[in-house]
């Protein structure tokens, strides 16, 4: 039978992906979060990793193949990130981080990612392109960051590029939508060369289902939803208590 808890999961993750990849994210920030309100926030930090990352898999690839299918795609913008940030996601996922030092990062990316959806995104009407070396450096400590905290970093290279004007909105949605993706991979496979890759079908298909249905309405219509603005304000009240739950955790133990 299927339990209550288990249904408001389903519809909470359902919820997150809608937002999160109308803006080419893949949401594995606001999976955290819901995941630290339950039961399975007793587990151990990198069982929460995996989940999170492997489904920002389905989500992000659905929201990049929809934004490069519209052409908003610019390989070029998007290389030198990549380059640097999945080597650096996979060194982070095979990194082992625990115990109230997860916990702080964990509740600072939640903070993070609070203001990210609650500032928006400030449109540019003419880009720069960053340096080379620039987008390496940002790529490389996001995607180390990620790995380690078990994000895809999309959080977080989103408001550099638009704070930056280093790339149009969808553009920047686009770019975001990739790097996710590959940087969830590489999580993904750095946990997994570290003998610690350790998924059960029967959490990870109804939760896969929950965001594959909900990436595929967000990233079609979500950017244009007259709703979306109250749905953003309930994930934002989701990270800041997740956020708090983390923060007293760690104060438990000192």
């Amino acid at each position: 039978m299927v339990s209550t808890e288990l249904v408001l999961v389903l519809l909470a993750l359902f919820a997150v992906a809608s937002l999160y990849s109308s803006v080419g994210l893949g949401g594995a920030s606001g999976y955290l979060a819901v995941l630290s309100l339950t039961t399975f926030a007793s587990s151990e930090s990198i069982w929460l990793k995996q989940y999170a990352w492997s489904l920002n898999l389905i989500v992000a690839g659905i929201a990049f193949w929809r934004y490069h299918k519209s052409g908003h795609h610019v390989r070029n913008l998007s290389l030198p990130f990549i380059s640097a940030s999945v080597p650096m996601a996979a060194l982070g996922g095979f990194m082992l981080v625990e115990g109230a030092v997860y916990d702080a990062l964990l509740s600072l990316a939640f903070i993070l990612a609070a203001w990210r959806l609650l500032s928006g995104d400030a449109g540019v009407s003419e880009a720069v392109r960053p340096s080379a070396t620039k987008a390496a450096v940002v790529g490389g400590g996001i995607g180390l960051a990620s790995g380690v905290i078990g994000l895809g970093g999309g959080i977080f290279l989103l408001p550099a590029l638009m704070l930056g004007r280093w790339a149009k909105a969808k553009e920047a949605a686009a770019t975001t939508a990739l790097f996710v993706w590959l940087n969830s991979l590489a999580g993904l496979a750095g946990a997994g060369v570290a003998g610690r890759l350790d998924l059960d079908p029967s959490l990870l298909i109804p939760f896969g289902i929950a965001v594959l249905a909900g990436g595929s309405i967000g990233s079609r219509y979500g950017s244009t939803s007259s709703s979306q603005k109250g749905v953003r304000g309930i994930l934002v009240t989701v990270l800041i208590l997740a956020a708090t739950r983390r923060a007293l955790g760690i104060l438990q133990l000192l």
